[in-house]
């Protein structure tokens, strides 16, 4: 029962990372910068890093962005999201886990946008066979500062009401 209970708590953390992923996609950004997101949807991969725990986290991480490609049909941004995902959540479960007492879930999570950034520039530079691609990457680091601090602070707050109020379901 608790192995089917975990199962159903990951399926809905994806799939609410599916569509706040496709809420993100069709919010208008202020400024202009090709790729750029909010990253909302990383809120539910740092909640289940926190809250389930590092294999699990991954697998929603991984889950949320191949789904979200098969919604949106997106095959070339796949690339793109599937290495910022992966290197944004090992780098968070690898921080988490030999961080946690020295930074907090925001801090964890700039680290995480940080890392998800550079996995993307790296597929880019790759797939355009060119490293000027780098020089993109100072303008999506200053604006994942804004993103990763609302992403830790907002999974500060779910996993604080998810262990007080689910504990019983989770564990």
């Amino acid at each position: 029962m608790k192995k089917n209970r975990k199962l159903i708590f990951l399926s809905i953390l994806v799939a609410l990372g599916l569509v706040m992923g496709l809420f993100e996609s069709i919010i208008p950004l202020p400024f202009t910068f090709p790729g750029a997101r909010l990253g909302l949807s990383n809120i539910v991969v740092l909640v289940s890093i926190v809250v389930f725990g590092y294999r699990e986290g991954l697998i929603v991480a991984l889950f949320k962005t191949l789904i979200l490609m098969l919604v949106t049909g997106s095959v070339s941004a796949f690339f793109f999201s599937f290495a910022g995902a992966l290197l944004s959540s090992i780098s968070m479960i690898l921080a988490h886990k030999y961080l946690s007492k020295y930074l907090s879930l925001i801090g964890i999570s700039e680290i995480g946008s940080f890392f998800h950034n550079l996995g993307q520039v790296i597929v880019a530079s790759f797939i355009l066979g060119n490293k000027m691609i780098f020089a993109y990457l100072p303008f999506l680091l200053i604006l994942g500062l804004f993103t990763g601090y609302f992403v830790g602070l907002a999974s500060i707050y779910i996993t604080k009401n998810l262990n007080t109020h689910f504990k019983e379901l989770i564990k």
